[in-house]
Protein backbone atom coordinates (compact mmCIF):
# COMPACT_ATOMS: atom_id res chain seq x y z
CA UNK A 1 0.00 0.00 0.00
CA UNK A 2 1.52 3.63 -1.07
CA UNK A 3 1.67 6.51 1.33
CA UNK A 4 -1.24 8.15 -0.45
CA UNK A 5 -3.36 4.95 0.35
CA UNK A 6 -2.30 4.72 4.12
CA UNK A 7 -3.51 7.71 4.56
CA UNK A 8 -6.67 7.85 2.82
CA UNK A 9 -7.55 4.49 4.91
CA UNK A 10 -6.09 6.18 8.34
CA UNK A 11 -8.11 9.23 7.12
CA UNK A 12 -11.14 6.89 6.45
CA UNK A 13 -10.80 4.82 9.96
CA UNK A 14 -10.84 8.18 11.91
CA UNK A 15 -13.72 9.22 10.25
CA UNK A 16 -15.41 6.00 11.04
CA UNK A 17 -14.42 6.23 14.86
CA UNK A 18 -15.78 9.64 14.81
CA UNK A 19 -19.19 8.91 13.54
CA UNK A 20 -19.23 5.71 15.64
CA UNK A 21 -18.52 8.16 18.96
CA UNK A 22 -20.96 10.64 17.61
CA UNK A 23 -23.57 7.70 17.11
CA UNK A 24 -23.53 6.46 20.18
CA UNK A 25 -26.48 7.10 22.21
CA UNK A 26 -26.11 9.25 25.89
CA UNK A 27 -26.92 6.21 27.68
CA UNK A 28 -24.07 4.38 26.02
CA UNK A 29 -21.30 7.25 26.33
CA UNK A 30 -22.28 7.18 29.96
CA UNK A 31 -21.48 3.31 30.24
CA UNK A 32 -18.24 3.50 28.09
CA UNK A 33 -17.26 6.23 30.56
CA UNK A 34 -17.74 4.57 33.58
CA UNK A 35 -16.51 1.38 32.16
CA UNK A 36 -13.35 3.69 31.29
CA UNK A 37 -13.53 5.05 34.84
CA UNK A 38 -13.91 1.62 36.92
CA UNK A 39 -10.89 -0.03 34.87
CA UNK A 40 -8.94 3.19 35.92
CA UNK A 41 -9.48 2.86 39.05
CA UNK A 42 -8.95 -0.97 39.29
CA UNK A 43 -5.35 -0.61 37.42
CA UNK A 44 -4.21 2.12 39.55
CA UNK A 45 -5.20 0.00 42.54
CA UNK A 46 -5.51 -3.51 41.40
CA UNK A 47 -4.93 -5.02 44.97
CA UNK A 48 -8.36 -3.24 45.74
CA UNK A 49 -10.05 -4.83 43.17
CA UNK A 50 -8.66 -7.94 44.19
CA UNK A 51 -10.08 -7.05 47.70
CA UNK A 52 -13.86 -6.33 46.38
CA UNK A 53 -13.69 -10.04 44.11
CA UNK A 54 -12.49 -8.43 41.05
CA UNK A 55 -10.44 -11.43 40.06
CA UNK A 56 -9.40 -9.87 36.62
CA UNK A 57 -6.20 -7.92 38.33
CA UNK A 58 -5.21 -10.72 40.47
CA UNK A 59 -1.56 -10.21 38.58
CA UNK A 60 -1.26 -6.46 38.97
CA UNK A 61 0.63 -4.61 41.86
CA UNK A 62 0.60 -0.72 41.32
CA UNK A 63 2.70 1.79 42.99
CA UNK A 64 -0.07 3.74 44.68
CA UNK A 65 2.43 5.54 46.66
CA UNK A 66 4.36 6.91 44.61
CA UNK A 67 3.71 10.24 43.84
CA UNK A 68 4.12 10.06 39.83
CA UNK A 69 1.13 7.21 39.60
CA UNK A 70 -1.10 9.47 41.69
CA UNK A 71 -0.34 12.31 40.06
CA UNK A 72 -1.49 10.52 36.42
CA UNK A 73 -4.71 9.24 38.78
CA UNK A 74 -5.81 12.47 40.02
CA UNK A 75 -5.50 13.68 36.02
CA UNK A 76 -7.62 10.81 34.87
CA UNK A 77 -10.16 11.74 37.61
CA UNK A 78 -10.24 14.84 36.23
CA UNK A 79 -10.45 14.45 32.75
CA UNK A 80 -13.34 12.00 34.24
CA UNK A 81 -15.45 14.60 36.01
CA UNK A 82 -15.22 16.57 32.68
CA UNK A 83 -16.86 13.98 30.22
CA UNK A 84 -19.20 13.22 32.93
CA UNK A 85 -20.81 17.19 32.54
CA UNK A 86 -20.75 16.84 29.01
CA UNK A 87 -23.33 14.70 30.01
CA UNK A 88 -26.03 15.90 31.83
CA UNK A 89 -29.04 14.26 33.40
CA UNK A 90 -31.84 15.61 31.68
CA UNK A 91 -29.85 13.37 28.62
CA UNK A 92 -30.05 10.56 30.24
CA UNK A 93 -33.33 8.15 31.09
CA UNK A 94 -33.97 7.25 34.64
CA UNK A 95 -32.48 4.33 34.98
CA UNK A 96 -29.21 5.97 34.08
CA UNK A 97 -29.66 9.11 35.92
CA UNK A 98 -28.53 7.31 38.77
CA UNK A 99 -25.37 5.69 37.50
CA UNK A 100 -24.64 9.09 36.59
CA UNK A 101 -24.92 9.80 39.88
CA UNK A 102 -22.74 7.43 42.14
CA UNK A 103 -20.20 7.45 39.25
CA UNK A 104 -19.72 11.34 39.72
CA UNK A 105 -20.04 10.84 43.76
CA UNK A 106 -17.21 8.62 43.46
CA UNK A 107 -14.93 10.02 41.54
CA UNK A 108 -15.21 13.59 43.19
CA UNK A 109 -14.99 11.76 46.60
CA UNK A 110 -12.04 10.11 45.42
CA UNK A 111 -10.60 13.40 44.24
CA UNK A 112 -11.47 15.38 47.72
CA UNK A 113 -9.10 13.03 49.28
CA UNK A 114 -6.42 13.30 46.79
CA UNK A 115 -4.68 16.44 48.74
CA UNK A 116 -4.35 14.42 51.95
CA UNK A 117 -0.79 12.53 52.21
CA UNK A 118 -2.00 9.03 52.99
CA UNK A 119 0.93 7.79 50.56
CA UNK A 120 3.55 9.04 53.54
CA UNK A 121 1.48 6.51 56.21
CA UNK A 122 2.32 3.26 54.33
CA UNK A 123 2.32 1.01 57.63
CA UNK A 124 -0.26 -0.34 59.81
CA UNK A 125 -1.38 -3.46 61.26
CA UNK A 126 -4.56 -3.59 59.45
CA UNK A 127 -4.03 -3.52 55.80
CA UNK A 128 -0.44 -2.46 54.49
CA UNK A 129 0.29 -3.99 51.08
CA UNK A 130 2.86 -6.77 53.03
CA UNK A 131 0.29 -7.76 55.04
CA UNK A 132 -2.20 -7.97 52.50
CA UNK A 133 0.11 -9.88 50.35
CA UNK A 134 1.12 -12.03 52.93
CA UNK A 135 -2.75 -13.37 53.95
CA UNK A 136 -3.31 -14.29 49.93
CA UNK A 137 0.77 -16.06 50.33
CA UNK A 138 -1.54 -18.40 53.25
CA UNK A 139 -3.83 -19.45 50.17
CA UNK A 140 -7.29 -18.64 52.62
CA UNK A 141 -7.71 -15.62 51.09
CA UNK A 142 -10.84 -16.29 48.63
CA UNK A 143 -10.41 -13.24 46.62
CA UNK A 144 -6.31 -14.69 45.40
CA UNK A 145 -7.49 -18.23 45.14
CA UNK A 146 -3.84 -20.58 45.02
CA UNK A 147 -5.18 -23.74 43.31
CA UNK A 148 -4.01 -24.07 39.84
CA UNK A 149 -0.70 -23.05 38.24
CA UNK A 150 -2.69 -20.54 36.55
CA UNK A 151 -3.07 -18.56 40.11
CA UNK A 152 0.21 -19.47 41.20
CA UNK A 153 1.42 -17.44 38.21
CA UNK A 154 -0.66 -14.65 38.43
CA UNK A 155 0.22 -14.33 42.29
CA UNK A 156 3.85 -14.64 41.20
CA UNK A 157 3.95 -11.80 38.84
CA UNK A 158 2.06 -9.39 41.90
CA UNK A 159 4.73 -10.70 44.05
CA UNK A 160 7.33 -9.79 42.09
CA UNK A 161 6.50 -5.80 41.91
CA UNK A 162 6.90 -5.94 45.77
CA UNK A 163 10.63 -5.05 46.45
CA UNK A 164 9.98 -2.10 44.45
CA UNK A 165 6.43 -1.18 46.81
CA UNK A 166 9.27 -1.79 49.94
CA UNK A 167 11.40 0.88 48.39
CA UNK A 168 8.85 3.58 47.76
CA UNK A 169 7.90 3.13 51.40
CA UNK A 170 11.11 3.57 52.30
CA UNK A 171 11.36 7.04 50.42
CA UNK A 172 7.81 8.09 51.45
CA UNK A 173 8.53 7.23 55.50
CA UNK A 174 11.72 9.72 54.78
CA UNK A 175 9.55 12.45 53.22
CA UNK A 176 7.04 11.85 55.91
CA UNK A 177 10.27 12.18 58.80
CA UNK A 178 11.23 15.15 57.03
CA UNK A 179 7.48 16.82 57.07
CA UNK A 180 6.69 15.42 60.86
CA UNK A 181 3.73 13.08 59.29
CA UNK A 182 4.55 9.81 60.74
CA UNK A 183 2.31 7.11 61.85
CA UNK A 184 1.06 6.90 65.29
CA UNK A 185 3.48 5.09 68.07
CA UNK A 186 0.35 2.43 68.81
CA UNK A 187 -0.10 1.25 65.40
CA UNK A 188 4.06 1.20 64.85
CA UNK A 189 4.14 -1.17 67.58
CA UNK A 190 1.28 -3.63 66.50
CA UNK A 191 2.90 -3.31 63.26
CA UNK A 192 6.54 -4.16 63.94
CA UNK A 193 6.46 -8.02 65.09
CA UNK A 194 4.44 -8.14 61.85
CA UNK A 195 7.11 -6.61 59.72
CA UNK A 196 9.61 -8.74 61.46
CA UNK A 197 7.71 -12.06 60.71
CA UNK A 198 7.41 -11.07 56.94
CA UNK A 199 11.30 -10.34 57.12
CA UNK A 200 12.43 -13.41 58.64
CA UNK A 201 14.96 -15.19 56.03
CA UNK A 202 13.45 -18.64 56.71
CA UNK A 203 10.93 -19.20 54.70
CA UNK A 204 9.39 -22.23 57.06
CA UNK A 205 8.85 -19.28 59.10
CA UNK A 206 8.03 -16.66 57.32
CA UNK A 207 4.35 -16.41 56.04
CA UNK A 208 5.18 -15.81 52.48
CA UNK A 209 6.84 -19.67 52.79
CA UNK A 210 3.30 -20.57 52.90
CA UNK A 211 3.52 -20.40 48.76
CA UNK A 212 5.71 -23.42 49.01
CA UNK A 213 4.18 -25.63 51.12
CA UNK A 214 1.39 -25.12 48.85
CA UNK A 215 3.58 -26.16 46.30
CA UNK A 216 4.65 -29.67 48.32
CA UNK A 217 4.65 -32.47 45.91
CA UNK A 218 0.73 -33.65 46.92
CA UNK A 219 -0.57 -30.50 48.65
CA UNK A 220 -2.55 -28.74 46.12
CA UNK A 221 -5.13 -31.12 44.30
CA UNK A 222 -5.22 -31.33 40.61
CA UNK A 223 -1.90 -29.28 40.61
CA UNK A 224 0.40 -31.62 38.15
CA UNK A 225 3.83 -32.41 39.22
CA UNK A 226 6.01 -30.61 36.72
CA UNK A 227 4.29 -27.47 37.44
CA UNK A 228 4.16 -27.41 41.08
CA UNK A 229 8.04 -28.22 41.04
CA UNK A 230 8.20 -24.90 38.12
CA UNK A 231 6.51 -22.74 40.44
CA UNK A 232 8.49 -24.02 43.60
CA UNK A 233 11.73 -23.25 42.46
CA UNK A 234 10.02 -20.02 40.69
CA UNK A 235 8.81 -18.76 44.01
CA UNK A 236 11.59 -19.51 46.33
CA UNK A 237 14.27 -17.97 44.02
CA UNK A 238 11.56 -14.50 43.95
CA UNK A 239 11.35 -14.78 47.72
CA UNK A 240 14.77 -15.59 49.11
CA UNK A 241 16.92 -13.29 46.21
CA UNK A 242 14.66 -10.36 46.08
CA UNK A 243 10.99 -10.17 48.25
CA UNK A 244 12.46 -10.86 51.56
CA UNK A 245 15.88 -8.63 50.97
CA UNK A 246 13.95 -5.80 50.03
CA UNK A 247 11.26 -6.18 53.67
CA UNK A 248 14.77 -6.60 55.43
CA UNK A 249 15.42 -3.47 53.71
CA UNK A 250 11.65 -1.57 55.05
CA UNK A 251 12.59 -3.39 58.56
CA UNK A 252 15.80 -2.34 59.04
CA UNK A 253 15.10 1.47 58.23
CA UNK A 254 11.62 1.50 60.34
CA UNK A 255 13.94 -0.06 63.24
CA UNK A 256 16.40 2.47 62.90
CA UNK A 257 15.34 6.08 61.62
CA UNK A 258 11.40 5.73 61.30
CA UNK A 259 10.76 4.58 65.28
CA UNK A 260 12.52 7.18 67.10
CA UNK A 261 11.00 9.78 64.55
CA UNK A 262 7.41 8.28 65.62
CA UNK A 263 8.52 8.42 69.44
CA UNK A 264 8.80 12.10 69.02
CA UNK A 265 5.37 12.14 67.50
CA UNK A 266 3.38 15.14 69.83
CA UNK A 267 -0.02 13.12 69.85
CA UNK A 268 -1.80 9.85 68.99
CA UNK A 269 -4.36 11.37 66.78
CA UNK A 270 -4.38 12.47 63.34
CA UNK A 271 -4.95 16.06 63.89
CA UNK A 272 -1.41 16.53 65.50
CA UNK A 273 -0.12 15.71 62.49
CA UNK A 274 0.53 18.97 60.30
CA UNK A 275 -2.99 19.50 58.73
CA UNK A 276 -4.55 16.82 60.50
CA UNK A 277 -7.49 18.52 61.32
CA UNK A 278 -8.50 19.31 57.67
CA UNK A 279 -8.04 15.66 56.31
CA UNK A 280 -9.92 14.26 59.69
CA UNK A 281 -12.77 16.55 58.94
CA UNK A 282 -12.11 15.56 55.03
CA UNK A 283 -12.39 11.67 55.92
CA UNK A 284 -15.50 12.23 58.70
CA UNK A 285 -17.24 13.53 55.29
CA UNK A 286 -16.14 10.37 53.05
CA UNK A 287 -16.34 7.72 56.05
CA UNK A 288 -20.15 8.93 57.01
CA UNK A 289 -21.23 10.51 53.52
CA UNK A 290 -22.51 13.28 55.70
CA UNK A 291 -21.88 16.92 56.60
CA UNK A 292 -21.10 16.35 59.76
CA UNK A 293 -18.00 17.89 61.67
CA UNK A 294 -15.96 15.78 64.29
CA UNK A 295 -17.55 17.88 66.94
CA UNK A 296 -21.17 16.93 65.60
CA UNK A 297 -19.98 13.45 65.67
CA UNK A 298 -19.00 13.14 69.50
CA UNK A 299 -22.23 14.79 70.44
CA UNK A 300 -23.99 12.47 68.67
CA UNK A 301 -21.59 9.73 70.32
CA UNK A 302 -22.52 10.92 73.45
CA UNK A 303 -25.75 10.87 73.37
CA UNK A 304 -26.16 7.71 71.75
CA UNK A 305 -24.26 6.02 74.62
CA UNK A 306 -26.99 7.28 77.34
CA UNK A 307 -29.57 6.19 75.05
CA UNK A 308 -28.25 2.31 75.10
CA UNK A 309 -26.91 2.81 78.67
CA UNK A 310 -30.63 3.26 80.07
CA UNK A 311 -31.24 0.03 77.89
CA UNK A 312 -28.74 -1.53 79.88
CA UNK A 313 -29.97 -0.95 83.49
CA UNK A 314 -33.38 -1.94 82.44
CA UNK A 315 -31.79 -5.36 81.53
CA UNK A 316 -29.78 -5.98 84.62
CA UNK A 317 -32.69 -7.09 86.86
CA UNK A 318 -33.30 -9.92 84.29
CA UNK A 319 -29.76 -11.41 84.14
CA UNK A 320 -29.60 -11.50 88.35
CA UNK A 321 -27.20 -8.53 88.13
CA UNK A 322 -27.55 -6.75 91.74
CA UNK A 323 -24.48 -3.76 90.88
CA UNK A 324 -24.64 -1.18 89.14
CA UNK A 325 -25.17 -1.76 85.54
CA UNK A 326 -23.04 1.31 84.27
CA UNK A 327 -19.72 1.56 86.48
CA UNK A 328 -16.73 0.28 84.94
CA UNK A 329 -18.26 -1.64 82.54
CA UNK A 330 -20.89 -2.82 85.13
CA UNK A 331 -23.44 -5.53 83.48
CA UNK A 332 -21.42 -5.85 80.38
CA UNK A 333 -17.83 -6.81 82.30
CA UNK A 334 -19.68 -8.82 84.62
CA UNK A 335 -21.30 -11.26 82.20
CA UNK A 336 -18.39 -11.49 80.16
CA UNK A 337 -16.35 -12.64 82.87
CA UNK A 338 -19.08 -15.66 84.00
CA UNK A 339 -17.77 -18.73 83.44
CA UNK A 340 -20.82 -20.22 81.25
CA UNK A 341 -20.42 -17.45 79.01
CA UNK A 342 -17.44 -18.66 78.28
CA UNK A 343 -17.42 -22.13 77.62
CA UNK A 344 -15.20 -23.21 74.55
CA UNK A 345 -11.60 -25.17 74.78
CA UNK A 346 -10.72 -25.40 70.59
CA UNK A 347 -11.07 -23.58 67.80
CA UNK A 348 -13.46 -26.11 66.16
CA UNK A 349 -15.78 -25.64 69.21
CA UNK A 350 -16.44 -21.25 68.33
CA UNK A 351 -16.78 -22.41 64.77
CA UNK A 352 -19.57 -24.61 65.64
CA UNK A 353 -21.46 -22.48 68.02
CA UNK A 354 -21.24 -19.97 64.99
CA UNK A 355 -22.58 -22.70 62.84
CA UNK A 356 -25.46 -23.27 65.52
CA UNK A 357 -26.42 -19.66 65.63
CA UNK A 358 -26.52 -19.47 61.61
CA UNK A 359 -28.64 -22.62 61.12
CA UNK A 360 -31.12 -21.05 63.72
CA UNK A 361 -31.46 -17.61 61.67
CA UNK A 362 -30.79 -19.09 58.11
CA UNK A 363 -34.94 -20.44 58.31
CA UNK A 364 -36.18 -17.28 59.37
CA UNK A 365 -35.30 -14.92 56.74
CA UNK A 366 -37.55 -15.59 53.91
CA UNK A 367 -39.90 -13.92 56.62
CA UNK A 368 -37.72 -10.39 56.32
CA UNK A 369 -36.60 -10.56 52.81
CA UNK A 370 -38.47 -10.49 49.16
CA UNK A 371 -34.94 -11.77 47.69
CA UNK A 372 -32.26 -13.81 49.05
CA UNK A 373 -28.95 -14.20 47.91
CA UNK A 374 -27.89 -17.11 45.99
CA UNK A 375 -24.25 -17.47 47.71
CA UNK A 376 -23.78 -19.51 49.89
CA UNK A 377 -22.19 -18.39 53.60
CA UNK A 378 -19.51 -19.85 55.05
CA UNK A 379 -18.02 -19.67 58.85
CA UNK A 380 -13.88 -19.99 59.07
CA UNK A 381 -11.24 -19.18 60.80
CA UNK A 382 -9.07 -16.39 60.95
CA UNK A 383 -5.73 -16.93 59.64
CA UNK A 384 -3.17 -17.00 61.76
CA UNK A 385 -0.95 -14.07 60.73
CA UNK A 386 -3.69 -11.53 61.23
CA UNK A 387 -5.44 -13.35 64.58
CA UNK A 388 -3.96 -10.94 67.09
CA UNK A 389 -5.17 -7.65 65.26
CA UNK A 390 -8.12 -8.42 63.24
CA UNK A 391 -11.99 -8.06 64.24
CA UNK A 392 -14.21 -10.53 62.94
CA UNK A 393 -15.03 -9.32 59.26
CA UNK A 394 -16.53 -10.83 55.69
CA UNK A 395 -15.42 -11.81 52.79
CA UNK A 396 -17.01 -13.01 49.03
CA UNK A 397 -15.21 -14.05 45.69
CA UNK A 398 -15.67 -15.63 42.90
CA UNK A 399 -14.64 -20.14 43.72
CA UNK A 400 -15.34 -22.64 42.31
CA UNK A 401 -19.37 -23.33 41.94
CA UNK A 402 -19.59 -19.75 41.71
CA UNK A 403 -19.24 -17.14 44.56
CA UNK A 404 -19.64 -17.55 47.87
CA UNK A 405 -19.72 -15.57 51.13
CA UNK A 406 -17.21 -16.19 54.49
CA UNK A 407 -17.81 -15.06 57.64
CA UNK A 408 -13.87 -15.07 58.98
CA UNK A 409 -14.41 -15.36 62.88
CA UNK A 410 -10.86 -14.08 64.94
CA UNK A 411 -10.21 -16.45 67.68
CA UNK A 412 -6.66 -15.71 68.97
CA UNK A 413 -7.94 -17.72 72.43
CA UNK A 414 -10.83 -20.04 72.32
CA UNK A 415 -11.17 -19.77 76.21
CA UNK A 416 -11.64 -16.25 75.96
CA UNK A 417 -14.39 -16.10 73.59
CA UNK A 418 -17.33 -14.84 75.24
CA UNK A 419 -20.95 -16.14 74.35
CA UNK A 420 -23.13 -13.04 74.38
CA UNK A 421 -22.40 -10.93 71.56
CA UNK A 422 -21.71 -13.63 69.18
CA UNK A 423 -25.41 -13.59 67.65
CA UNK A 424 -24.82 -9.70 66.87
CA UNK A 425 -21.32 -9.98 65.42
CA UNK A 426 -22.95 -13.15 62.75
CA UNK A 427 -25.88 -11.33 62.14
CA UNK A 428 -23.97 -8.34 61.05
CA UNK A 429 -20.99 -9.97 59.38
CA UNK A 430 -22.68 -13.07 58.14
CA UNK A 431 -26.49 -12.70 57.51
CA UNK A 432 -28.72 -10.74 56.91
CA UNK A 433 -25.60 -8.17 57.59
CA UNK A 434 -23.00 -7.95 54.80
CA UNK A 435 -23.61 -10.95 53.56
CA UNK A 436 -27.29 -10.19 51.81
CA UNK A 437 -26.04 -6.52 51.42
CA UNK A 438 -23.08 -7.25 49.04
CA UNK A 439 -24.22 -11.18 47.71
CA UNK A 440 -27.06 -9.67 46.01
CA UNK A 441 -25.43 -6.50 45.00
CA UNK A 442 -22.69 -9.36 42.91
CA UNK A 443 -25.75 -10.70 41.31
CA UNK A 444 -27.34 -7.30 40.13
CA UNK A 445 -26.92 -6.25 36.49
CA UNK A 446 -24.77 -3.37 37.43
CA UNK A 447 -21.55 -1.75 35.62
CA UNK A 448 -19.03 -2.82 37.29
CA UNK A 449 -17.84 0.85 39.66
CA UNK A 450 -21.12 -0.52 41.20
CA UNK A 451 -20.88 -4.26 41.71
CA UNK A 452 -17.02 -3.33 42.97
CA UNK A 453 -18.46 -0.68 44.69
CA UNK A 454 -17.71 -0.19 48.51
CA UNK A 455 -19.46 2.69 50.61
CA UNK A 456 -18.72 2.54 54.66
CA UNK A 457 -21.78 4.52 55.99
CA UNK A 458 -23.87 2.45 53.71
CA UNK A 459 -22.69 -0.77 54.12
CA UNK A 460 -21.44 -0.88 57.83
CA UNK A 461 -24.47 0.76 58.25
CA UNK A 462 -26.64 -1.62 56.51
CA UNK A 463 -24.18 -4.56 58.96
CA UNK A 464 -24.99 -2.70 62.29
CA UNK A 465 -29.12 -2.18 61.06
CA UNK A 466 -29.05 -6.06 60.57
CA UNK A 467 -27.73 -6.21 63.86
CA UNK A 468 -31.23 -5.08 65.09
CA UNK A 469 -33.46 -7.87 63.15
CA UNK A 470 -32.22 -10.16 66.18
CA UNK A 471 -35.38 -8.89 67.97
CA UNK A 472 -38.01 -10.43 64.52
CA UNK A 473 -35.53 -13.21 64.50
CA UNK A 474 -36.41 -14.36 68.53
CA UNK A 475 -33.10 -14.42 68.85
CA UNK A 476 -32.90 -11.58 71.68
CA UNK A 477 -35.87 -13.47 73.66
CA UNK A 478 -32.85 -14.71 75.40
CA UNK A 479 -31.27 -11.60 77.77
CA UNK A 480 -27.73 -12.86 77.58
CA UNK A 481 -27.93 -12.61 73.80
CA UNK A 482 -29.74 -9.01 73.86
CA UNK A 483 -26.99 -7.85 76.88
CA UNK A 484 -24.39 -9.14 73.89
CA UNK A 485 -26.35 -6.87 71.32
CA UNK A 486 -26.30 -3.94 73.74
CA UNK A 487 -22.89 -4.34 74.21
CA UNK A 488 -21.85 -4.58 70.44
CA UNK A 489 -24.41 -1.36 69.52
CA UNK A 490 -22.99 0.60 72.73
CA UNK A 491 -19.25 -0.48 71.31
CA UNK A 492 -20.71 1.33 67.94
CA UNK A 493 -21.63 4.43 69.83
CA UNK A 494 -18.48 4.83 71.38
CA UNK A 495 -16.89 4.40 68.78
CA UNK A 496 -18.11 8.28 67.53
CA UNK A 497 -17.36 9.78 70.98
CA UNK A 498 -13.62 7.54 70.79
CA UNK A 499 -13.07 8.39 67.38
CA UNK A 500 -13.41 12.45 67.53
CA UNK A 501 -11.37 12.06 70.84
CA UNK A 502 -8.50 10.89 69.14
CA UNK A 503 -8.38 12.20 65.86
CA UNK A 504 -9.94 16.03 66.62
CA UNK A 505 -10.07 16.93 70.15
CA UNK A 506 -6.65 15.96 71.58
CA UNK A 507 -7.58 12.59 73.35
CA UNK A 508 -4.83 10.18 74.23
CA UNK A 509 -4.61 6.33 73.26
CA UNK A 510 -5.22 5.85 77.63
CA UNK A 511 -8.24 7.96 77.61
CA UNK A 512 -9.89 6.24 74.38
CA UNK A 513 -8.98 2.88 76.54
CA UNK A 514 -10.66 3.84 79.67
CA UNK A 515 -13.60 5.11 77.97
CA UNK A 516 -14.19 2.25 75.64
CA UNK A 517 -13.52 -0.19 78.67
CA UNK A 518 -15.94 1.81 81.39
CA UNK A 519 -18.66 1.98 78.59
CA UNK A 520 -18.51 -1.61 76.98
CA UNK A 521 -17.03 -4.07 79.55
CA UNK A 522 -14.76 -4.46 77.28
CA UNK A 523 -11.15 -6.07 78.48
CA UNK A 524 -7.99 -4.09 78.51
CA UNK A 525 -6.58 -5.77 75.34
CA UNK A 526 -9.83 -5.80 73.31
CA UNK A 527 -10.32 -1.84 74.19
CA UNK A 528 -6.90 -1.66 73.24
CA UNK A 529 -7.15 -3.88 70.12
CA UNK A 530 -9.92 -1.59 68.74
CA UNK A 531 -8.16 1.76 69.48
CA UNK A 532 -5.03 1.07 67.63
CA UNK A 533 -7.89 0.22 64.70
CA UNK A 534 -9.09 3.76 64.68
CA UNK A 535 -5.83 5.15 65.11
CA UNK A 536 -4.55 3.06 62.15
CA UNK A 537 -7.77 3.97 60.23
CA UNK A 538 -9.42 7.28 61.11
CA UNK A 539 -12.93 8.04 60.77
CA UNK A 540 -13.57 4.88 59.24
CA UNK A 541 -15.11 3.21 62.29
CA UNK A 542 -17.76 6.32 62.17
CA UNK A 543 -19.60 4.90 59.43
CA UNK A 544 -21.12 2.24 61.42
CA UNK A 545 -24.09 3.97 63.37
CA UNK A 546 -24.32 7.36 61.51
CA UNK A 547 -25.51 4.65 58.82
CA UNK A 548 -27.58 2.44 61.15
CA UNK A 549 -29.25 5.47 62.81
CA UNK A 550 -30.19 6.54 58.78
CA UNK A 551 -31.84 3.07 57.99
CA UNK A 552 -33.55 3.08 61.25
CA UNK A 553 -34.73 6.38 60.86
CA UNK A 554 -35.76 5.67 57.14
CA UNK A 555 -37.94 2.36 58.45
CA UNK A 556 -39.47 4.85 60.70
CA UNK A 557 -40.40 6.63 58.23
CA UNK A 558 -41.63 3.76 56.04
CA UNK A 559 -44.24 2.75 58.49
CA UNK A 560 -45.59 5.95 59.57
CA UNK A 561 -46.26 7.00 56.25
CA UNK A 562 -47.61 3.90 54.86
CA UNK A 563 -49.12 2.24 57.83
CA UNK A 564 -50.80 -0.70 56.68
CA UNK A 565 -49.43 -1.03 53.87
CA UNK A 566 -45.86 -1.17 55.26
CA UNK A 567 -43.79 -4.30 54.54
CA UNK A 568 -40.96 -5.28 55.98
CA UNK A 569 -39.82 -6.94 53.54
CA UNK A 570 -40.45 -4.99 50.98
CA UNK A 571 -38.62 -1.96 52.87
CA UNK A 572 -35.49 -3.98 53.06
CA UNK A 573 -35.63 -5.07 49.05
CA UNK A 574 -35.72 -0.87 48.49
CA UNK A 575 -32.57 -0.20 50.67
CA UNK A 576 -30.66 -3.37 49.12
CA UNK A 577 -32.11 -3.33 46.05
CA UNK A 578 -29.92 -1.11 43.72
CA UNK A 579 -26.74 -1.88 45.57
CA UNK A 580 -24.47 0.68 48.11
CA UNK A 581 -25.20 4.26 47.10
CA UNK A 582 -24.59 7.43 49.95
CA UNK A 583 -27.21 8.03 52.86
CA UNK A 584 -28.34 10.86 51.03
CA UNK A 585 -28.93 8.74 48.07
CA UNK A 586 -30.69 6.24 49.86
CA UNK A 587 -33.00 8.77 51.75
CA UNK A 588 -34.66 9.76 47.99
CA UNK A 589 -34.86 6.04 47.21
CA UNK A 590 -37.03 5.49 50.17
CA UNK A 591 -39.42 8.07 49.98
CA UNK A 592 -39.93 7.86 46.15
CA UNK A 593 -41.11 3.97 47.18
CA UNK A 594 -43.06 5.79 49.98
CA UNK A 595 -44.99 8.36 47.33
CA UNK A 596 -45.57 5.21 45.64
CA UNK A 597 -47.50 3.74 48.12
CA UNK A 598 -44.59 1.01 49.34
CA UNK A 599 -44.85 -0.61 45.80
Amino acid sequence: MGPLRRHLATLTLGLCLIHAAAAATPSQQLADLANRAYVAQARFDPVLATWKGDSRFNDQLNLTLAPPERARYRAELRGFLKELAALPPARLPPADRLNRELLEHSLRGQLALAPFPSHLLPLDQMASMPLLLAMMASGQVEQQPLRTAADFDAFLKRLAVLPRWCDQAIANLREGVSRGIVQSPAVMRATVPQLARMADADLDKNPFGATLRRLAPGATPGLGAEDAARLAEAYRRELSERVVPALQRLQAYVEADYLPAVARRSGDGLGSLPGGQAWYRQLVRDQTGTRLTPDEVHRLGLQEVARIQGEIVKLAPQLGFAGDPLKDGGLLAWLDAQPQQRPFKTDAEVLAAFRAINARIEPQLPRLFGRLPKAPLEIREEPELTRATASPHYTIAQGEGGARGVFWAVIPDPTRVSTPGMTSMLLHEGQPGHHFQVALQYEMQLPDFRRYARNTAYGEGWGLYAETLGHELGLYNDPVAYAGALQLEIFRAVRLVVDSGLHAKGWSRAQAIDYLRNATGFTEAMAANQIDRYLAFPGQALSYKVGSLKIQALRQRAQARLGAKFSLAAFHDQVLGEGMMPLDVLERRIDAWIAAGGR
